[in-house]
C-alpha cells in the first residue's frame, strides 16, 4: 500500500538489517557508555513485536477491531527505542505517555487512548498501578519477555497504519491524541534528514522526550533513515549538554521550546566551541538565542516551525530573515479567526491552509476537535502569525494566546519574546489576566538568570521603553517572578495555572504605575478585590 507517503517506519528499519554500525549509544546509571548496533536494534525490536503480538487483541477488521494500543511511560532509555521499532514492525500503535504529568492525568491519557497494555520502568510504576489495564515493568525481568533470537521477518508494510498517538502538550487545555501514521512520520523524518544533510557518520544527540513528535521526527527517524548513531539522554540537562556532546561525539542535536535559553544561561567558557557539534535543529527558540547559541558553540542553529498535527509547513531561503518561519508550502494564509478575512502585512491572525488538511491525520476519539481543525475544506492551525511584505511568516503564539486590552486584541507571543530578550531574563510567559472593569490586562511571568540579584524595576521599565515595536498597550501591568517556569516535558510554558493564580501567589509580583513598577502589596490585592466586586466581576483567587 503506497497512498500519499513514500515510505514507512518499518521499511526504514528493515533496511538496517545487517548494518553493524552503532545504532544507539547511552550512558548507563554507572556512567559507562554502551552501544547497540543497528542489526541488533532491529532484532531486539522484532523480538518485542513478537511478544506483544501475543499480549494484544488479535487483528480484526473495521469497527470490530479492538485497538492494539501500547502505552509507553518511560524517559529516553534504550528500551523506548526498541519499542518504537516493535510498534513499526508489529503494526501496533505506540501511545507516548508523559511521565512529567501527574498520576491522575497519565491514567486519564491511558484510558482516553484505549491502551490495551502499558509498559513502564520502575520510577513510574506507581503512576499506572490503577490504570485498569495490564502494566509491565521492564526493570523486573521475571515479568518481561525472554527475547527469542530469530523472530525477525519482513512483513507487509502499511504506510497508513497508525504508528503513534502523540498527545499534545496540554498547555492551555486537556491533551488531545494526534494520530500519526508510519508513512507520515517516516516521510517527514526522512525528508528532514536529507534537508539537514545527515549521513551514517553523524551522531544525533537526543535529550528531548521520545514520546513527542519533535524527538521522533527530528532525531529518531533521521537516525533510522540514514543509519546514523542516536545518542540518548534520559532527560534534558542544560549543564549536561556540552559534556554529553563531547562524550558521545555528537554532531547534531534537536530541541523544542526553551532548551537553548537554559543552555546559554550556564557559565560561559572559552572552549565552548571546541566540540564535534556542527548543527542544531528545532523550533520555538527566541531569535536572539538562536544567534547567540550558534556563535558561542560554533555551530549552525536552524529554528523551524513544527506541530504534531502537521497541517502547515514552511521552507527557508537564504534570504529568510532571522526569526522568520520562512515561506509556507502551498496555499497558507493568515486570517482573522472571527471574520475569516485575510490579514494585511504586519497584522496577527491564525494560519490557515486553504489547500486542506496537509499532513494532519486527525485526533483519536475527538470529532469535535477534528471539526474545529477542518472547516470549509481548510486546515485551521490554531497558531498565530503575521507576515512581512516579502511573504515571510513570523510566529506569534497559539490561538488561545490572545490578550484583549482596551478593546484591542493582540498576541502574547511578541510580548513574551521581547521580555525574554531582556538580558536578566532566561524565560518568560505572557498572558491575559482579568481587568477590574472589562477585558484583560497583560501579565508576564519571568524567570531570572542564575546569579541575578532581584528584579530591577527601573531597568525593566527602561528596557520596555527601548523596544519601539512594543506599544504601551502591550506593556505588562503585572510582572511575576518565578523561581522556575512551569513547563511541559517539551519545554513549553504551562500558562493555565499562571492565568488562574494571576497576582494571587506568594511569588513576588510587581505592579505597573504611572511612576514605574513597584512591588504589589496585600493592600493592593484587597483594593483589586473591591474593584472587581464594584464592577460585578469575579476576581482571581489563590489556589
Amino acid at each position: 500500500m503506497t497512498g500519499r507517503w513514500n515510505t514507512s517506519v518499518a521499511e526504514l528499519l528493515t533496511a538496517r538489517v545487517g548494518d553493524h554500525a552503532t545504532a544507539l549509544t547511552w550512558a548507563g546509571r554507572d556512567g559507562v557508555v554502551r552501544r547497540v548496533s543497528w542489526d541488533e536494534h532491529v532484532r531486539r525490536s522484532a523480538a518485542r513485536a513478537a511478544w506483544l503480538a501475543e499480549q494484544l487483541p488479535a487483528p480484526g477488521e473495521g469497527e470490530a477491531q479492538a485497538p492494539r494500543h501500547v502505552g509507553v511511560l518511560m524517559e529516553n532509555v534504550p528500551e523506548f527505542s526498541f519499542l518504537l521499532g516493535a510498534a513499526a514492525l508489529g503494526g501496533f500503535t505506540l501511545v507516548g505517555l508523559n511521565p512529567t504529568r501527574g498520576a491522575a492525568e497519565v491514567v486519564r491519557d491511558v484510558r482516553h487512548t484505549d491502551c490495551a497494555l502499558v509498559i513502564t520502568e520502575s520510577p513510574f510504576l506507581d503512576m499506572v498501578r490503577d490504570c485498569g489495564v495490564p502494566v509491565v515493568n521492564v526493570d523486573a525481568p521475571q515479568r518481561w519477555f525472554s527475547p527469542p533470537r530469530n523472530t525477525f521477518s519482513a512483513g507487509v508494510y502499511l504506510r497508513d497504519v497508525p504508528f503513534m498517538l502523540i498527545l499534545t502538550s496540554g498547555t492551555t487545555s486537556a491533551p488531545k491524541a494526534v494520530i500519526c501514521s508510519q508513512g507520515k512520520l517516516a516521510s517527514q523524518g526522512s525528508s528532514l534528514a536529507t534537508q539537514r544533510g545527515l549521513t551514517k557518520d553523524d551522531v544525533l544527540y537526543c535529550a528531548m522526550p521520545l514520546f513527542h513528535s519533535n524527538a521522533v521526527i527530528a532525531c529518531w527517524i533521521p537516525a533510522v533513515a540514514t543509519g546514523a548513531t542516536l545518542a540518548l539522554r534520559r532527560r534534558f540537562s542544560a549543564s549536561g549538554f556540552l559534556p554529553d556532546v563531547r562524550r558521545f561525539g555528537a554532531t547534531y542535536a534537536n530541541y523544542v521550546g526553551k532548551p537553548l535559553a537554559y543552555i546559554l544561561a550556564t557559565p560561559e567558557k572559552p572552549d565552548d566551541a571546541d566540540s564535534t557539534l556542527r548543527q542544531v535543529f528545532g523550533n520555538e527558540a527566541a531569535p536572539a538565542d538562536v544567534e547567540r547559541f550558534g556563535a558561542r558553540f560554533g555551530c549552525q542553529v536552524t529554528d523551524g516551525f513544527g506541530s504534531t498535527e502537521g497541517g502547515i509547513s514552511f521552507y527557508r531561503l537564504p534570504s529568510t530573515p532571522p526569526g522568520a518561519l520562512g515561506v509556507p508550502v502551498g496555499d497558507v494564509r493568515i486570517v482573522d479567526p472571527d471574520s475569516g478575512t485575510e490579514c494585511g502585512v504586519g497584522e496577527v491572525g491564525e494560519m490557515v491552509n486553504f489547500a486542506g488538511a496537509g499532513a494532519f491525520e486527525g485526533y483519536y476519539k475527538h470529532r469535535e476537535a477534528d471539526a474545529a481543525k477542518l472547516r470549509d475544506g481548510r486546515f485551521w492551525s490554531g497558531d498565530l502569525a503575521y507576515q512581512d511584505a516579502d511573504g515571510n511568516f513570523f510566529f506569534a503564539g497559539r490561538s488561545g494566546d490572545w490578550i484583549r486590552v482596551g478593546g484591542e486584541n493582540f498576541a502574547s507571543g511578541p510580548v513574551a519574546r521581547a521580555v525574554e530578550e531582556w538580558e536578566p531574563a532566561v524565560a518568560a510567559a505572557a498572558y491575559g489576566v482579568p481587568d477590574v472593569a472589562s477585558g484583560d490586562q497583560v501579565m508576564v511571568a519571568v524567570e531570572l538568570r542564575e546569579g541575578v540579584e532581584g528584579f530591577d524595576a527601573a531597568a525593566f521599565a527602561g528596557y520596555l521603553g527601548s523596544r519601539s515595536e512594543l506599544a504601551k498597550l502591550w506593556w505588562p501591568q503585572y510582572v511575576r517572578l518565578v523561581a522556575s517556569m512551569p513547563r511541559t516535558a517539551t519545554n513549553k510554558a504551562v500558562v493555565r495555572g499562571l492565568v488562574e493564580e494571576a497576582w494571587c501567589t506568594p511569588d513576588p509580583v510587581y505592579l505597573r504605575t504611572p511612576s514605574g513598577y513597584r512591588r504589589l502589596t496585600d493592600s493592593d490585592r484587597a483594593d483589586l478585590a473591591r474593584e472587581f466586586a464594584l464592577h460585578g466581576r469575579s476576581a482571581p483567587r489563590a489556589r
